[in-house]
């Protein structure tokens, strides 16, 4: 049996029914009528309390208002920079690419500067004060709904920096039609702090200002430019004036079905782009309501999110304009709690003899306003299915498994480790591969290397839960694998002689696993501060740093060289990293930081250290007024 197979029997579809729990309550429509209310006015936001909750509503009328529209720059991306950096202190550490380079996050620069704006006035200041240990609901239509989430990011940021600063006791934010606001690394950076269920972006079929951003707006053309500028604007004379509402485009209709086309041309791309890990600068974050006269969908996989997306948009709505489209929210959730009060039973047809799971996803389906006989009806099916099976707690369930299957494998190695102790030591052994044994470590060696890298290329695409990196099991196990197999990857490159083609290992040999794992083990404060104040008894079971190997590797190569040195310059820099080299050793040993295996009477250190002692006796005897050589050698 497949794990789809496994899903489809043990598991329900809840994409609809989390939309259906959303859509009974109150809180989209209050938080709409505070939507309307802000942009009504004049104030940049508005500040309403009902009950024990406190509603921030942004008005987008700064943007709509703007002459420049969308030709100045209001909807690029831009990183953050020394004024921003400190209010987003988080978000400023970025994520790091699979080659373990730095990806900065970007923000879009005109609902930066509208935030910035915000936050040096006073206004601001009342805010904070109204907020602080309430409940709040941070709410906005379109534009607005940009501003409310960079305050929401402000928020968590500051939250996360300083846990004494005046903070709401509880927040959430919803966005109706809202463009996209951040990068790839900003959804990386908000799934790794866990922040996506404080996002709720509802979405209704369609709306283009929630997909315009995965179009490139640098080469759009210019009549649909003015269009969007111009549906900014009406937006804004709608809240103002209801009526307005109701009027419709003035965009010919062959031109409204090109830029539909065009618009779902391009979020189809960025879909095909996403899975290939070629995204456009744009990507949704947080959790996504997909709203039609049939229901609610909420879903948080970013990309499942941009394939209903494009997938909700396709279905065809030629009887309403493209700005009624826009502000027509408050009268969809008018009538999806209106209809959830009558829902009529669901003809599933062919799904009648299925599972529970197969008819979940025919209900969501339906929720989500595609038809069976929809356009991309069947890919829709497909996406949600896949996503079922691809839910990022399953996913953790089975890598648990899977870990539990190679542990064997670790303690093959764990015991090869203590057959080598007494004599050379396992990094020593290995690397001179003697013995039929060690093929069966090099195996094991392999297919743990295999599964860490599953592990990291899952985690790098989403399929793991927010948490995965705050949960000591996975951080423990992952520092454990890397003390006692990265010696062996090591003896590995040296054997081979890899360090003369590529350079030493340090610089050109580590792989990117044990980097990431160190980040991990020093994030986690907790394990590594009782790591560093532990004071042992005995010698550790592995050594404590598991490059030690390839710095004794360097350390050899150093004293090699030293003996054949004639410019004094560079003896004295040799000497002066093999010194170096000596204390830091002398000091993990000190604080007993090594196995016993680095001391073994036949391992590289030890014939290292007699190397040493051997060369020093040797400068001693020959150069005994040489105040230099003395020096660095550390006398005798």
């Amino acid at each position: 049996m497949d794990s789809r197979t496994e899903v489809e029997g043990s598991m329900f579809e809840t994409s609809h029914v989390l939309g259906a729990l959303l859509a009974s309550s109150p809180l989209l429509a209050q938080a709409w009528t505070r939507c309307l209310r802000a942009n009504a006015g004049s104030a940049s936001f508005v500040i309403d309390r009902s009950d024990d909750a406190v509603f921030v509503a942004f008005s987008g009328a700064q943007a709509a208002a703007s002459p420049s529209g969308l030709a100045g720059g209001f909807f690029e991306p831009v990183p953050l920079c020394s004024s921003t950096h400190e209010l987003f202190a988080p978000l400023g550490r970025g994520e790091e690419d699979d080659g373990g380079k730095p990806q900065p996050v970007l923000l879009q620069a005109g609902a930066l500067r509208l935030f910035m704006s915000l936050y040096h006035t006073s206004e601001f200041q009342l805010l904070i004060s109204e907020t602080q240990n309430k409940s709040v609901v941070l709410t906005g239509h379109s534009v607005g709904g940009c501003v409310a989430s960079l305050l929401g990011l402000y928020f968590l940021c500051s939250s996360s920096v300083q846990p004494n600063a005046p903070m709401p006791a509880s927040l959430l934010c919803i966005t109706f039609g809202s463009p996209l606001i951040g990068n790839e690394t900003l959804s990386r950076v908000i799934l790794r702090e866990r922040w996506g269920g404080r996002f709720c972006n509802v979405v209704t079929q369609h709306d283009i200002m929630p997909r315009l951003l995965f179009c490139p707006l640098d080469s759009m053309p210019n009549q649909f430019t003015s269009l969007i500028h111009n549906l900014m604007q009406s937006r804004y004379i709608s809240m103002h004036n209801p009526q307005c509402s109701k009027s419709k485009s003035h965009l010919p209709d062959d031109q409204k079905v090109e830029l539909c086309q065009y618009i779902s041309a391009h979020i189809s791309e960025a879909a095909v782009a996403e899975q290939k890990q070629h995204m456009g600068p744009y990507r949704p974050f947080g959790n996504y309501a997909f709203c039609s006269t049939e229901g609610v969908v909420c879903m948080s996989d970013p990309l499942t999110v941009l394939k209903m997306l494009h997938l909700t948009f396709i279905t065809s709505d030629a009887s309403r304009s493209i700005e009624e489209q826009h502000v027509s929210y408050g009268d969809l959730i008018s009538k999806i709690s209106e209809n959830l009060q009558f829902k009529k039973r669901l003809d599933f047809g062919e799904y009648e003899t299925k599972s529970n799971y197969s008819m979940g996803v025919s209900l969501a389906l339906e929720a989500s306003g595609i038809g069976v006989q929809d356009t991309g009806a069947m890919e829709a099916r497909e996406w949600l299915e896949l996503s079922m099976c691809q839910r990022p707690k399953q996913n953790s369930a089975s890598l648990a498994i899977k870990l539990a299957k190679v542990t064997p494998r670790r303690a093959q190695i764990e015991w090869y480790k203590a057959l080598c102790d007494d004599d050379m030591g396992y990094y020593d052994c290995f690397k001179l591969r003697k013995a039929k044994r060690d093929g069966k470590v090099n195996l094991n060696r392999i297919k743990l290397g295999q599964f860490w890298n599953e592990l990291l290329s899952m985690l790098q695409d989403n399929k793991l839960p927010h948490d995965f990196l705050k949960r000591d099991k996975w951080v423990n196990a992952a520092q454990f694998y890397k003390l006692l197999v990265e010696p062996l990857d090591i003896a590995e490159y040296y054997r081979c002689q890899l360090h003369k083609t590529r350079g030493h290992y340090l610089s050109h040999g580590r792989e990117r696993r044990y980097t990431v794992f160190d980040k991990w083990w020093n994030e986690d404060k907790e394990s590594s501060k009782k790591a560093a104040d532990r004071k042992r008894s005995k010698f550790a079971g592995l050594t404590q740093d598991s490059c030690l190997w390839a710095k004794v590797e360097e350390a050899r190569e150093c004293l090699k060289n030293a003996c054949d040195e004639k410019n004094p310059t560079k003896l004295v820099e040799l000497w002066q990293n093999i010194n170096g080299f000596e204390s830091y050793v002398n000091g993990l040993i000190e604080r007993k930081e090594v196995s016993i295996d680095v001391l073994a009477p036949r391992s590289s250190y030890s014939l290292w250290v007699n190397e040493l002692k051997e060369m020093k006796l040797k400068q001693a005897r020959s150069l005994p007024s040489s105040s230099v050589l003395v020096g660095v050698t550390g006398g005798m």
